[in-house]
C-alpha cells in the first residue's frame, strides 16, 4: 500500500501536541511565538512536548525577522540545536541565509553537525528561509549535498497554494529530500500540495485563544495590540482532523 503523505501540525505547547496526536497528526513542530514566525522553544517545554508521545521537531531561531545571522548568533542557535535535542526533540528546523539571497551553507552545516554529534539519529529540516531566498528552486538543488533530511517551503510565494508550480520544482531539484508544504495551508489546500508531489504537509491549525485575564488592560510593549488581540494561539483539534482527513488515513 503507498504511503500517505505526512500531516505536521505547529504547537506551541503539550496541550497543543495532544490535539495533534489524538486528531491524527504524524508529528508536530514545536515552537514559541508564532505569531512572529516561530522562535526556539525552552529546554522545560521540548521535554513536556516530547512526553505526548509524538515525534517532535523542534524551531531553532533566535530571534524574529530576517534569516541572515552573525557568527554570534550561529554559535547562540549551535547551543540550542544540542539543548532541545537532548531534552527530547526528534530532529531539528533550522537555516540561514547570506545577506545577498543565498542559502547560508557554512551556517547550515554547522547547525547540522551540532545535531548529527547529538549520538543519536535526528531529523534536520530547513525551515522557510528558503522562501525568501533569492532563487527557491535553485537553493533546493543545494539540500542533497547538505545531508538534510526535508525542506518546509511554500514555493517563495506567500501561500504553499499559490506556490505550487515551485513545489513541483523543488521536489525535482532535490532527489531524496522530502519536499514539505508549508505556509498558510488550509485542508482545502491539501489534494493540490500532495498531487505537486510533497512528500509531506505543514500547517499550524490555529485559532486565537480567549482572553482570561481578569481586571484592567494597558499594552504592552511596542505591539500596540487591542484587548480583544492580545491573546495566544492555540491549536484547533477540528483543524487538525480535517486536514488527516484530506491527506488520507495512516496506512
Amino acid at each position: 500500500m503507498t504511503a500517505h503523505p505526512a500531516l505536521e501540525i505547529a504547537v506551541t505547547s503539550p496541550a497543543g501536541a495532544r490535539a495533534a496526536r489524538e486528531n491524527g497528526a504524524d508529528r508536530v513542530e514545536l515552537c514559541i511565538a508564532l505569531e512572529l514566525g516561530g522562535l526556539t522553544p525552552s529546554a522545560a517545554l521540548v521535554e513536556a512536548v516530547a512526553g505526548e508521545g509524538l515525534p517532535v521537531q523542534v524551531l531553532v531561531r533566535c530571534r524574529p525577522g530576517d534569516f541572515v545571522h552573525d557568527a554570534e548568533e550561529i554559535t547562540l542557535m549551535a547551543a540550542e540545536v544540542r539543548s532541545v535535542i537532548a531534552s527530547g526533540a526528534s530532529g531539528v528546523v533550522i537555516g540561514a541565509l547570506t545577506a545577498d539571497g543565498a542559502l547560508d551553507t557554512v551556517a547550515i552545516t554547522r547547525l547540522a553537525e551540532a545535531a548529527r554529534a547529538s549520538g543519536r539519529p535526528v531529523d534536520i529540516t530547513l525551515h522557510r528561509a528558503i522562501d525568501q531566498s533569492a532563487d527557491p528552486v535553485a537553493a533546493a538543488a543545494l539540500l542533497p549535498s547538505l545531508g538534510l533530511t526535508r525542506v518546509l517551503t511554500s514555493g517563495g510565494a506567500p501561500t504553499a497554494a499559490e506556490g505550487v508550480a515551485a513545489i513541483t520544482a523543488m521536489v525535482a531539484a532535490a532527489p531524496g529530500v522530502q519536499v514539505m508544504a508549508g505556509g498558510g495551508v488550509r485542508p482545502a489546500d491539501i489534494p493540490a500540495l500532495t498531487s505537486a508531489g510533497a512528500a509531506a504537509v505543514h500547517l499550524s491549525a490555529k485559532a486565537r485563544a480567549l482572553p482570561r485575564r481578569g481586571g484592567g488592560w494597558v499594552p504592552l510593549g511596542a505591539g500596540g495590540a487591542s484587548a480583544e488581540q492580545d491573546t495566544h494561539f492555540v491549536t484547533d483539534p477540528d483543524v487538525v482532523a480535517e486536514a488527516r482527513r484530506a491527506v488520507g488515513a495512516r496506512g
